[in-house]
């Protein structure tokens, strides 16, 4: 007698070993129908899989986000089926699941086009309508390689042949195509019904540039029509939004071959960066930080010192002089270090905050690179807190607080927060780690935060709390995070004298609030469209006139706005006004003064806000407290 225990803590006997699909079954005609796989003690499996002891047992539908993974990886083995069916010469290698979708990568004697994908996503729909079983065997490993290399597939067979010799290896059929994979999938291809491929790229054969270039095709799967259909509205949304496009329209920046991964702020630009960047050294000041900086080049024997030269070496620029290593510095807090351990520091010292806007460099891959979002060389709002155990709470709590405020002020008032706690393989002990755990925790309840653990995610040398934006069409985007670090100090030797005379290590927080300047210009860019919020708008207010003869008057309007601190724009060009104003609002300026002889003689402006809002003719002083007051409550 074999007994499952069902999610609900129901239990259903039966007399012999079971399948998954006949648990369902025996549950209702219903979760039959829906079922794609199963949880049995908390292992995704087949519906095929066969349960021959006492199990707990969940069945997997589309409603379940392991259901989604199980369409997604299904899906891309659809494709390559596809794919094989279309172009029977084409190699197949791998094909995971990814964020929203899926890709699978392609060996073939010429670029796939446009209509090719055309034709892939037809035939994919076709061999889906035919609802044909998907089965899985098992072969000893070199029976494997032999049987993908009689088939042609070598890539397949030299993904095989890295498996160690006496290891089996998994395969699943769908009619005519076989495919090497550990699964889960679903039961068959009629599951799959809501999908679109989305483009194709470029990508070396297991991510080595020496290697050949494969074509990597991606797409996207859901478990429903409207869900399939609310993605692709939102990345029309994301389209319209794009950062780098945005970025060219409204003339902020650049990326050049000359200095791939790095940026070439134009005026517009580099006045949204000061912005920010003004900001939050205000934010230093108000929240008794201290602002350093820290030297570019740093001796390889200090990286050598915080381990980054054994696990980070590859992703440093070096440099030699005079028979000496450096690196440019990746990250900024050994030279935090560095500076806390000039002169002795004492218990009354801490906490001890120290602010920088550190330029940094990774030699991130070619591949990996994304207009601003993703750079070779930035700047992070870096800060590091120097305290003692007992300090921590209040540290969180406060910076929670200071970083809610931030987000806001930048028009961002949905946060999702995570606590990353210890992994199996750290430093330091269970009771520095208790603490520190209990810190982050508290410290966001004691908020009023909603927040989600992540068992094990944190750093070896600590753990963690990360705060994730969701923008204005729901994506997230990692940016804020505070993290304890018991590990930095003891490697560099940073210690404080304590209230008893004795040498203590301090605890050191790593914490960033926008993290990378320019990527988080990039998520702003994209959360407004480009429409920034009046008190960071490169330009603020353009005044334009309808004639010449206004061009004195326009002139002295510009001018006592420019006196009370607002970036103002005036077009004195012989154009025509629909014309002139069609051009500002382009450029998504927040007010459009019109000036013409009416406006003149009476001593007024005529105000467009942004968006076409019409909002009359009102005298140069109330406009200027209007756009003082947007200023002010950062609307």
């Amino acid at each position: 007698m074999i007994q499952i225990t069902l999610p609900d803590s129901s239990k259903r006997d039966y007399s012999d070993p079971v399948t998954v699909a006949e648990v369902a079954a025996s549950i209702g005609a219903g979760l039959s129908k829906a079922a794609l796989g199963g949880k049995v003690n908390g292992k995704l499996v087949d519906t095929s899989y066969l349960i021959d002891q006492d199990s707990a047992v969940s069945i997997i539908t589309a409603k379940d986000a392991d259901g989604l993974e199980l369409i997604r990886h299904s899906a891309a083995h659809l494709l390559a089926y596809a794919v094989k069916a279309l172009f029977p010469d084409v190699q197949v290698t791998i094909g995971p699941v990814i964020e929203n979708g899926f890709f699978y990568d392609f060996s073939y004697k010429r670029p796939f086009t446009p209509e090719d994908l055309v034709a892939i996503e037809k035939r994919m729909t076709e061999l889906a309508a035919k609802d044909e079983p998907v089965t899985r065997r098992v072969l000893p490993r070199d029976e494997a390689v032999a049987y993908f290399k009689s088939l042609g597939e070598h890539y397949k067979a030299e993904i095989i042949a890295s498996i160690p010799a006496n290891e089996d290896v998994s395969l699943y059929r769908e009619g005519a195509f076989e495919d090497l994979c550990r699964g889960p999938h679903v039961p068959s291809t009629g599951k799959l019904k809501f999908f679109k491929l989305m483009k194709v790229a470029g990508a070396y054969w297991r991510g080595d540039h020496r290697n050949e270039m494969l074509q990597r095709i991606y797409g996207t799967a859901w478990a429903s029509k409207d869900e399939l259909q609310q993605y692709l509205t939102m990345l029309e949304e994301a389209d319209k939004r794009d950062h780098r496009k945005l970025g060219k329209e409204l003339d902020l920046f650049h990326i050049d071959d000359h200095a791939p991964g790095l940026v070439f702020w134009h005026p517009k630009g580099w006045t949204v960066w000061q912005g920010v960047e003004q900001y939050m050294r205000k934010v230093y000041q108000d929240n008794g930080y201290h602002e350093v900086k820290g030297p570019q080049l740093l001796d390889k024997t200090l990286w050598e010192k915080t381990g980054h030269w054994d696990k980070y070496r590859d992703n440093m620029f070096t440099t030699e002089s005079e028979k000496r290593e450096f690196a440019l510095k990746p990250m900024n807090c050994p030279g935090h270090i560095l500076i806390f351990k000039q002169g002795i520091k004492s218990y009354r010292d801490l906490p001890l905050r120290y602010g920088e806007f550190g330029q940094c460099h990774r030699n991130e891959p070619t591949g990996g690179l994304h207009g601003i979002m993703r750079v070779r060389g930035f700047t992070q709002d870096d800060g590091h807190i120097f305290c003692t155990d007992e300090q921590i709470l209040k540290e969180c709590v406060d910076y929670t607080t200071l970083l809610q405020k931030v987000y806001t002020d930048f028009g961002f008032k949905n946060i999702i927060y995570k606590v990353a706690t210890r992994p199996d393989a750290r430093i330091g002990s269970d009771e520095s780690w208790d603490k520190a755990e209990h810190a982050l925790i508290e410290s966001l309840r004691a908020s009023g935060c909603e927040f989600e653990i992540s068992p094990g995610e944190g750093a070896f040398y600590g753990p963690k709390i990360e705060y994730t934006l969701k923008d204005a069409i729901g994506r997230q985007w990692q940016c804020g995070t505070i993290q304890v670090d018991f590990s930095m100090p003891e490697r560099l030797d940073a210690e404080y004298v304590g209230e008893d005379g004795a040498r203590h290590r301090p605890v050191m927080l790593h914490r960033a609030i926008v993290g990378s300047l320019e990527r988080f210009i990039g998520i702003l860019i994209e959360e407004h469209a480009g429409a920034l919020p009046t008190w960071l708008a490169p330009e603020q207010v353009s005044v334009l006139t309808i004639t010449d003869s206004q061009a004195n008057y326009a002139s002295e309007v510009a001018k006592t706005l420019r006196n009370q601190g607002l970036r103002v724009n005036l077009d004195l060009r012989n154009e025509k006004i629909t014309y002139k104003i069609r051009e500002h609002s382009l450029q998504k300026q927040p007010y459009i003064l019109v000036v013409g002889d009416k406006e003149m003689v009476a001593g007024a402006v005529s105000v467009r806000a942004r968006g076409n809002k019409d909002l009359g003719v009102m005298s140069l002083e109330a406009f200027a407290l209007q756009i003082a007051s947007d200023i002010a409550q950062k609307t």
